[in-house]
């Protein structure tokens, strides 16, 4: 099963129509407040350090190119060409390389894992904006990309998130600028309830190995000047045996 056309369209648009440089979306925060933050928290978890690493959602590449200071072989992997694009002309020396991938199609994930082996995942934001029925195969593709020595790290907006979106979208003022592409392109993000996703992962062969809550920083701000800040929950899963 694959995602859905409206799903892949929607991307599609959305990621043709944004700027080139960095911040200029919602998510596209500097490394360091994001990946950064994030690898506190999964590297004591890795049983291997030197497996590939794939940015599953890349985007932009804007933490694809953070990570591959840091690991020896990263890939970023979307499923939207146009994201891909962008990212190869923001890494013009290949830290990385990029793969135009849908997960939710476990054949193309294990087609990956075929070439690749285990690997290392970092998923920032995908699972929580995916169409329902997108959502058990995305998570079953993550296993796949796993294998039995990888570990993946998850971030996932929290239920709390979407009353704060719908709050900034509903604003007397009009949504702030890079939330408004988001919904004009059809993109729902905060779908997901917090309960839901453990039950995808361990569904699809994967087991919760720590977990977390920790702010999600965006590159949007408030009138009175603050940075907009998202609540979301992280995980580290994997396989037990």
């Amino acid at each position: 099963m694959s995602v859905t056309s409206r799903y892949r369209e929607a991307w599609e648009g959305f990621w043709r129509e944004a700027p080139g440089e960095q911040g200029a979306v919602l998510w596209d925060a500097e490394p360091i407040l994001t990946a950064g933050a994030h690898l506190a928290l999964f590297e004591p978890h890795l049983v291997d350090h030197d497996l590939p690493l794939v940015d599953l959602g890349c985007g932009n590449g804007t933490q694809t190119r953070f990570l591959a200071d840091r690991f020896p072989h990263v890939i970023g992997a979307d499923l939207s060409a146009a994201a891909l694009d962008h990212a190869r002309r923001a890494d013009p020396a290949g830290q990385a390389t990029y793969r135009l991938l849908d997960a939710a199609e476990t054949g193309e994930a294990k087609t990956l894992h075929a070439e690749l082996g285990d690997a290392n995942v970092y998923m920032r934001g995908v699972l929580h904006q995916a169409d329902p029925d997108d959502r058990q195969p995305l998570a079953d593709g993550l296993a796949a990309l796993v294998g039995e020595r990888g570990r993946a790290f998850l971030v996932e907006l929290s239920e709390s998130a979407k009353p704060v979106l719908l709050g900034l979208a509903q604003s007397p003022a009009g949504p702030p600028p890079k939330l408004a592409p988001i919904f004009r392109h059809g993109i729902a993000p905060g779908e997901v309830a917090d309960d839901a996703v453990p039950l995808y992962l361990h569904a699809a062969g994967l087991a919760v190995l720590a977990s977390g809550e920790l702010p999600l920083t965006t590159t949007e701000y408030r009138p009175d000047g603050t940075r907009i800040e998202l609540p979301s929950k992280w995980l580290v899963v994997g396989r037990t045996v």
